[in-house]
């Protein structure tokens, strides 16, 4: 029996998001402390495997609104189907003929949820390399983001943008540019890896309890953005700005200059968003100790920079004390 296993890791945004869906450019990076797993096999008909998140037995009400509020009414596995429907139309499009094997796939993660650590599409991430491996199709490195990004956002109407789906797929420290007129000419943006060894001492704290889903953060600025609000389209260009200027602070070891420009990248945001003030707190709370610190994803987790491990130890004990977990996250 052909059996095989693939996973995608949660990734942060180090600086620069969200102005990936609207052509901005940004550095995120992979946390491979967290990830989605997917395992593939050949069987007699094609059969996806529910797991705990998309279980219909619980306890008492109670159970059931609390699986509710964090997994929604689908859990993840709309999220393997829109992506099995998604790679069969690829394969169509691109008279890629695929066997008439049928397989068993099913998936698990332990990326924390709705905190902003990309935990969605890691399901989709690595049910597509399953699916490449099951019937031996190679898509291009640098299409497959955009084809990543269709399932959520075609197939289930979820608000998002490149960056998670670019970071998942090239790993490690990533700077995307998502400049309009080459994304039309070329159908994906440009993305460059960067060592991560240019990092300066790099910090995650989350949210351990539940947080709001990325969906709700994101639509209010989408449509103030396409109605062309001065504030809103401000905002996104300065965010790309930021992250253009942060990767030369990266390549010429300006760490005090890198942690600037985060920093800024919060503030411009702040601007612009209604937060949720818990959110904000973990901001403040991490700024009071001095390490830099901005939103991860849509809320719910930060990344910044500290200085030596007694800040980072400040850092962990300050957190625990809001329900809050930091982490050295792992980038090779």
């Amino acid at each position: 029996m052909r059996i095989h296993k693939t996973r995608a890791y949660a990734r942060a945004g180090l600086i620069g998001n969200p102005s990936d869906g609207y052509n901005g450019k940004t550095i995120s990076l992979i946390v491979r402390n967290f990830s989605a797993e997917v395992v593939i096999y050949e069987w007699p008909e094609l059969e996806i495997i529910p797991t705990r998140q998309d279980h219909c037995r619980f306890e008492n009400l109670e159970e059931f609104l609390h699986d509710t509020r964090l997994n929604g009414y689908y859990g993840g596995l709309r999220l393997v189907k829109a992506s099995i429907k998604r790679f069969a139309e690829y394969c169509l499009r691109h008279d890629i003929k695929l066997s008439a094997e049928n397989f068993s796939l099913r998936y698990s993660s332990n990326i924390p949820r709705q905190v902003g650590l990309a935990g969605s599409s890691a399901i989709v991430t690595a049910t597509m390399r399953g699916l490449c491996w099951f019937y031996k199709v190679s898509i291009p490195e640098e299409i497959l983001p955009s084809l990543i990004l269709s399932v959520e956002r075609e197939e289930l109407g979820i608000s998002a943008g490149l960056q998670d789906r670019v970071s998942q797929v090239y790993e490690g420290l990533v700077y995307m540019d998502f400049d309009k007129d080459f994304m039309n000419q070329h159908g994906h943006g440009r993305y460059e890896r960067l060592d991560p060894a240019v990092l300066p001492p790099v910090y995650i704290a989350y949210q351990t309890e539940l947080a709001e889903p990325s969906e709700i953060f994101h639509n209010d600025i989408r449509k103030r953005y396409d109605n062309g609000e001065a504030l809103v389209v401000n905002a996104m260009r300065d965010f790309a700005d930021l992250a253009w200027r942060a990767r030369t602070c990266l390549l010429e070891g300006d760490h005090s200059g890198l942690a600037e420009l985060m920093n800024r990248n919060f503030d411009i945001r702040r601007s612009i968003y209604h937060l949720n003030p818990r959110h904000v707190r973990m901001i403040e709370i991490a700024r009071e100790v001095g390490a830099s610190a901005k939103f991860a994803g849509s809320g719910g987790s930060i990344i910044g920079t500290y200085t030596d491990e007694a800040m980072f130890n400040r850092l962990k004990s300050v957190f625990a004390a809001e329900s809050c977990a930091v982490i050295k996250p792992i980038i090779n």
